[in-house]
């Protein structure tokens, strides 16, 4: 099962790969890690996405808890309760006769084509997970030729953070 906490730390020189070295000592596996600015320049809120059961997501609080430059840590459902996204740009293999196929998808699917040449498209998508895994699974038979996502980012829906474990 995964799970994601988003983290809020100071924006200070070695916090990201302090946290990362932290859980990979640990012997946690990170799905996904986010890191970015917030309203505050101050502050930089990092999304991590961590597999494991509730013990392990415990532990990983927990081992959080811990860093000096950590202000807020919170769990993110995956329910209404949070907003999550991620987004993915895709250089697919595109002959001139395909590409009104692909572009058909891209219009299916939401996504924008960012860049055409003679023979590649780049598109750019964002949604969650299985958006994303389904999007990449229809252009696969098109040829994927590169592909960049950025890890999940995720936002609480609610006004004030109610699940602050820190």
């Amino acid at each position: 099962m995964t799970h994601t906490i988003a983290v809020l730390v100071l924006n200070k020189p070695g916090v990201l790969a302090r946290i990362a070295g932290l859980l990979s000592r640990r012997v946690f596996n990170i799905e996904s890690i986010a890191a970015g600015h917030t309203e505050e320049p101050d502050v930089t809120r990092i999304t991590i996405v961590v597999n494991g059961d509730e013990q392990v997501l415990d532990q990983v609080i927990n081992q959080l808890s811990k860093l000096v430059d950590v202000i807020k840590i919170q769990k993110m459902d995956e329910s209404p309760a949070s907003i999550e996204r991620e987004l993915a740009i895709i250089k697919v293999k595109v002959c001139p006769e395909k590409r009104r196929d692909v572009v058909d998808v891209v219009e299916i699917f939401r996504a924008n084509v960012v860049d055409v040449n003679s023979g590649t498209m780049v598109i750019q998508i964002i949604g969650d997970v299985q958006k994303i895994s389904a999007f990449t699974g229809v252009l696969e038979e098109h040829g994927i030729v590169e592909m960049v996502r950025t890890g999940k980012v995720a936002l609480s829906r609610n006004p004030i953070a109610a699940k602050d474990e820190k």
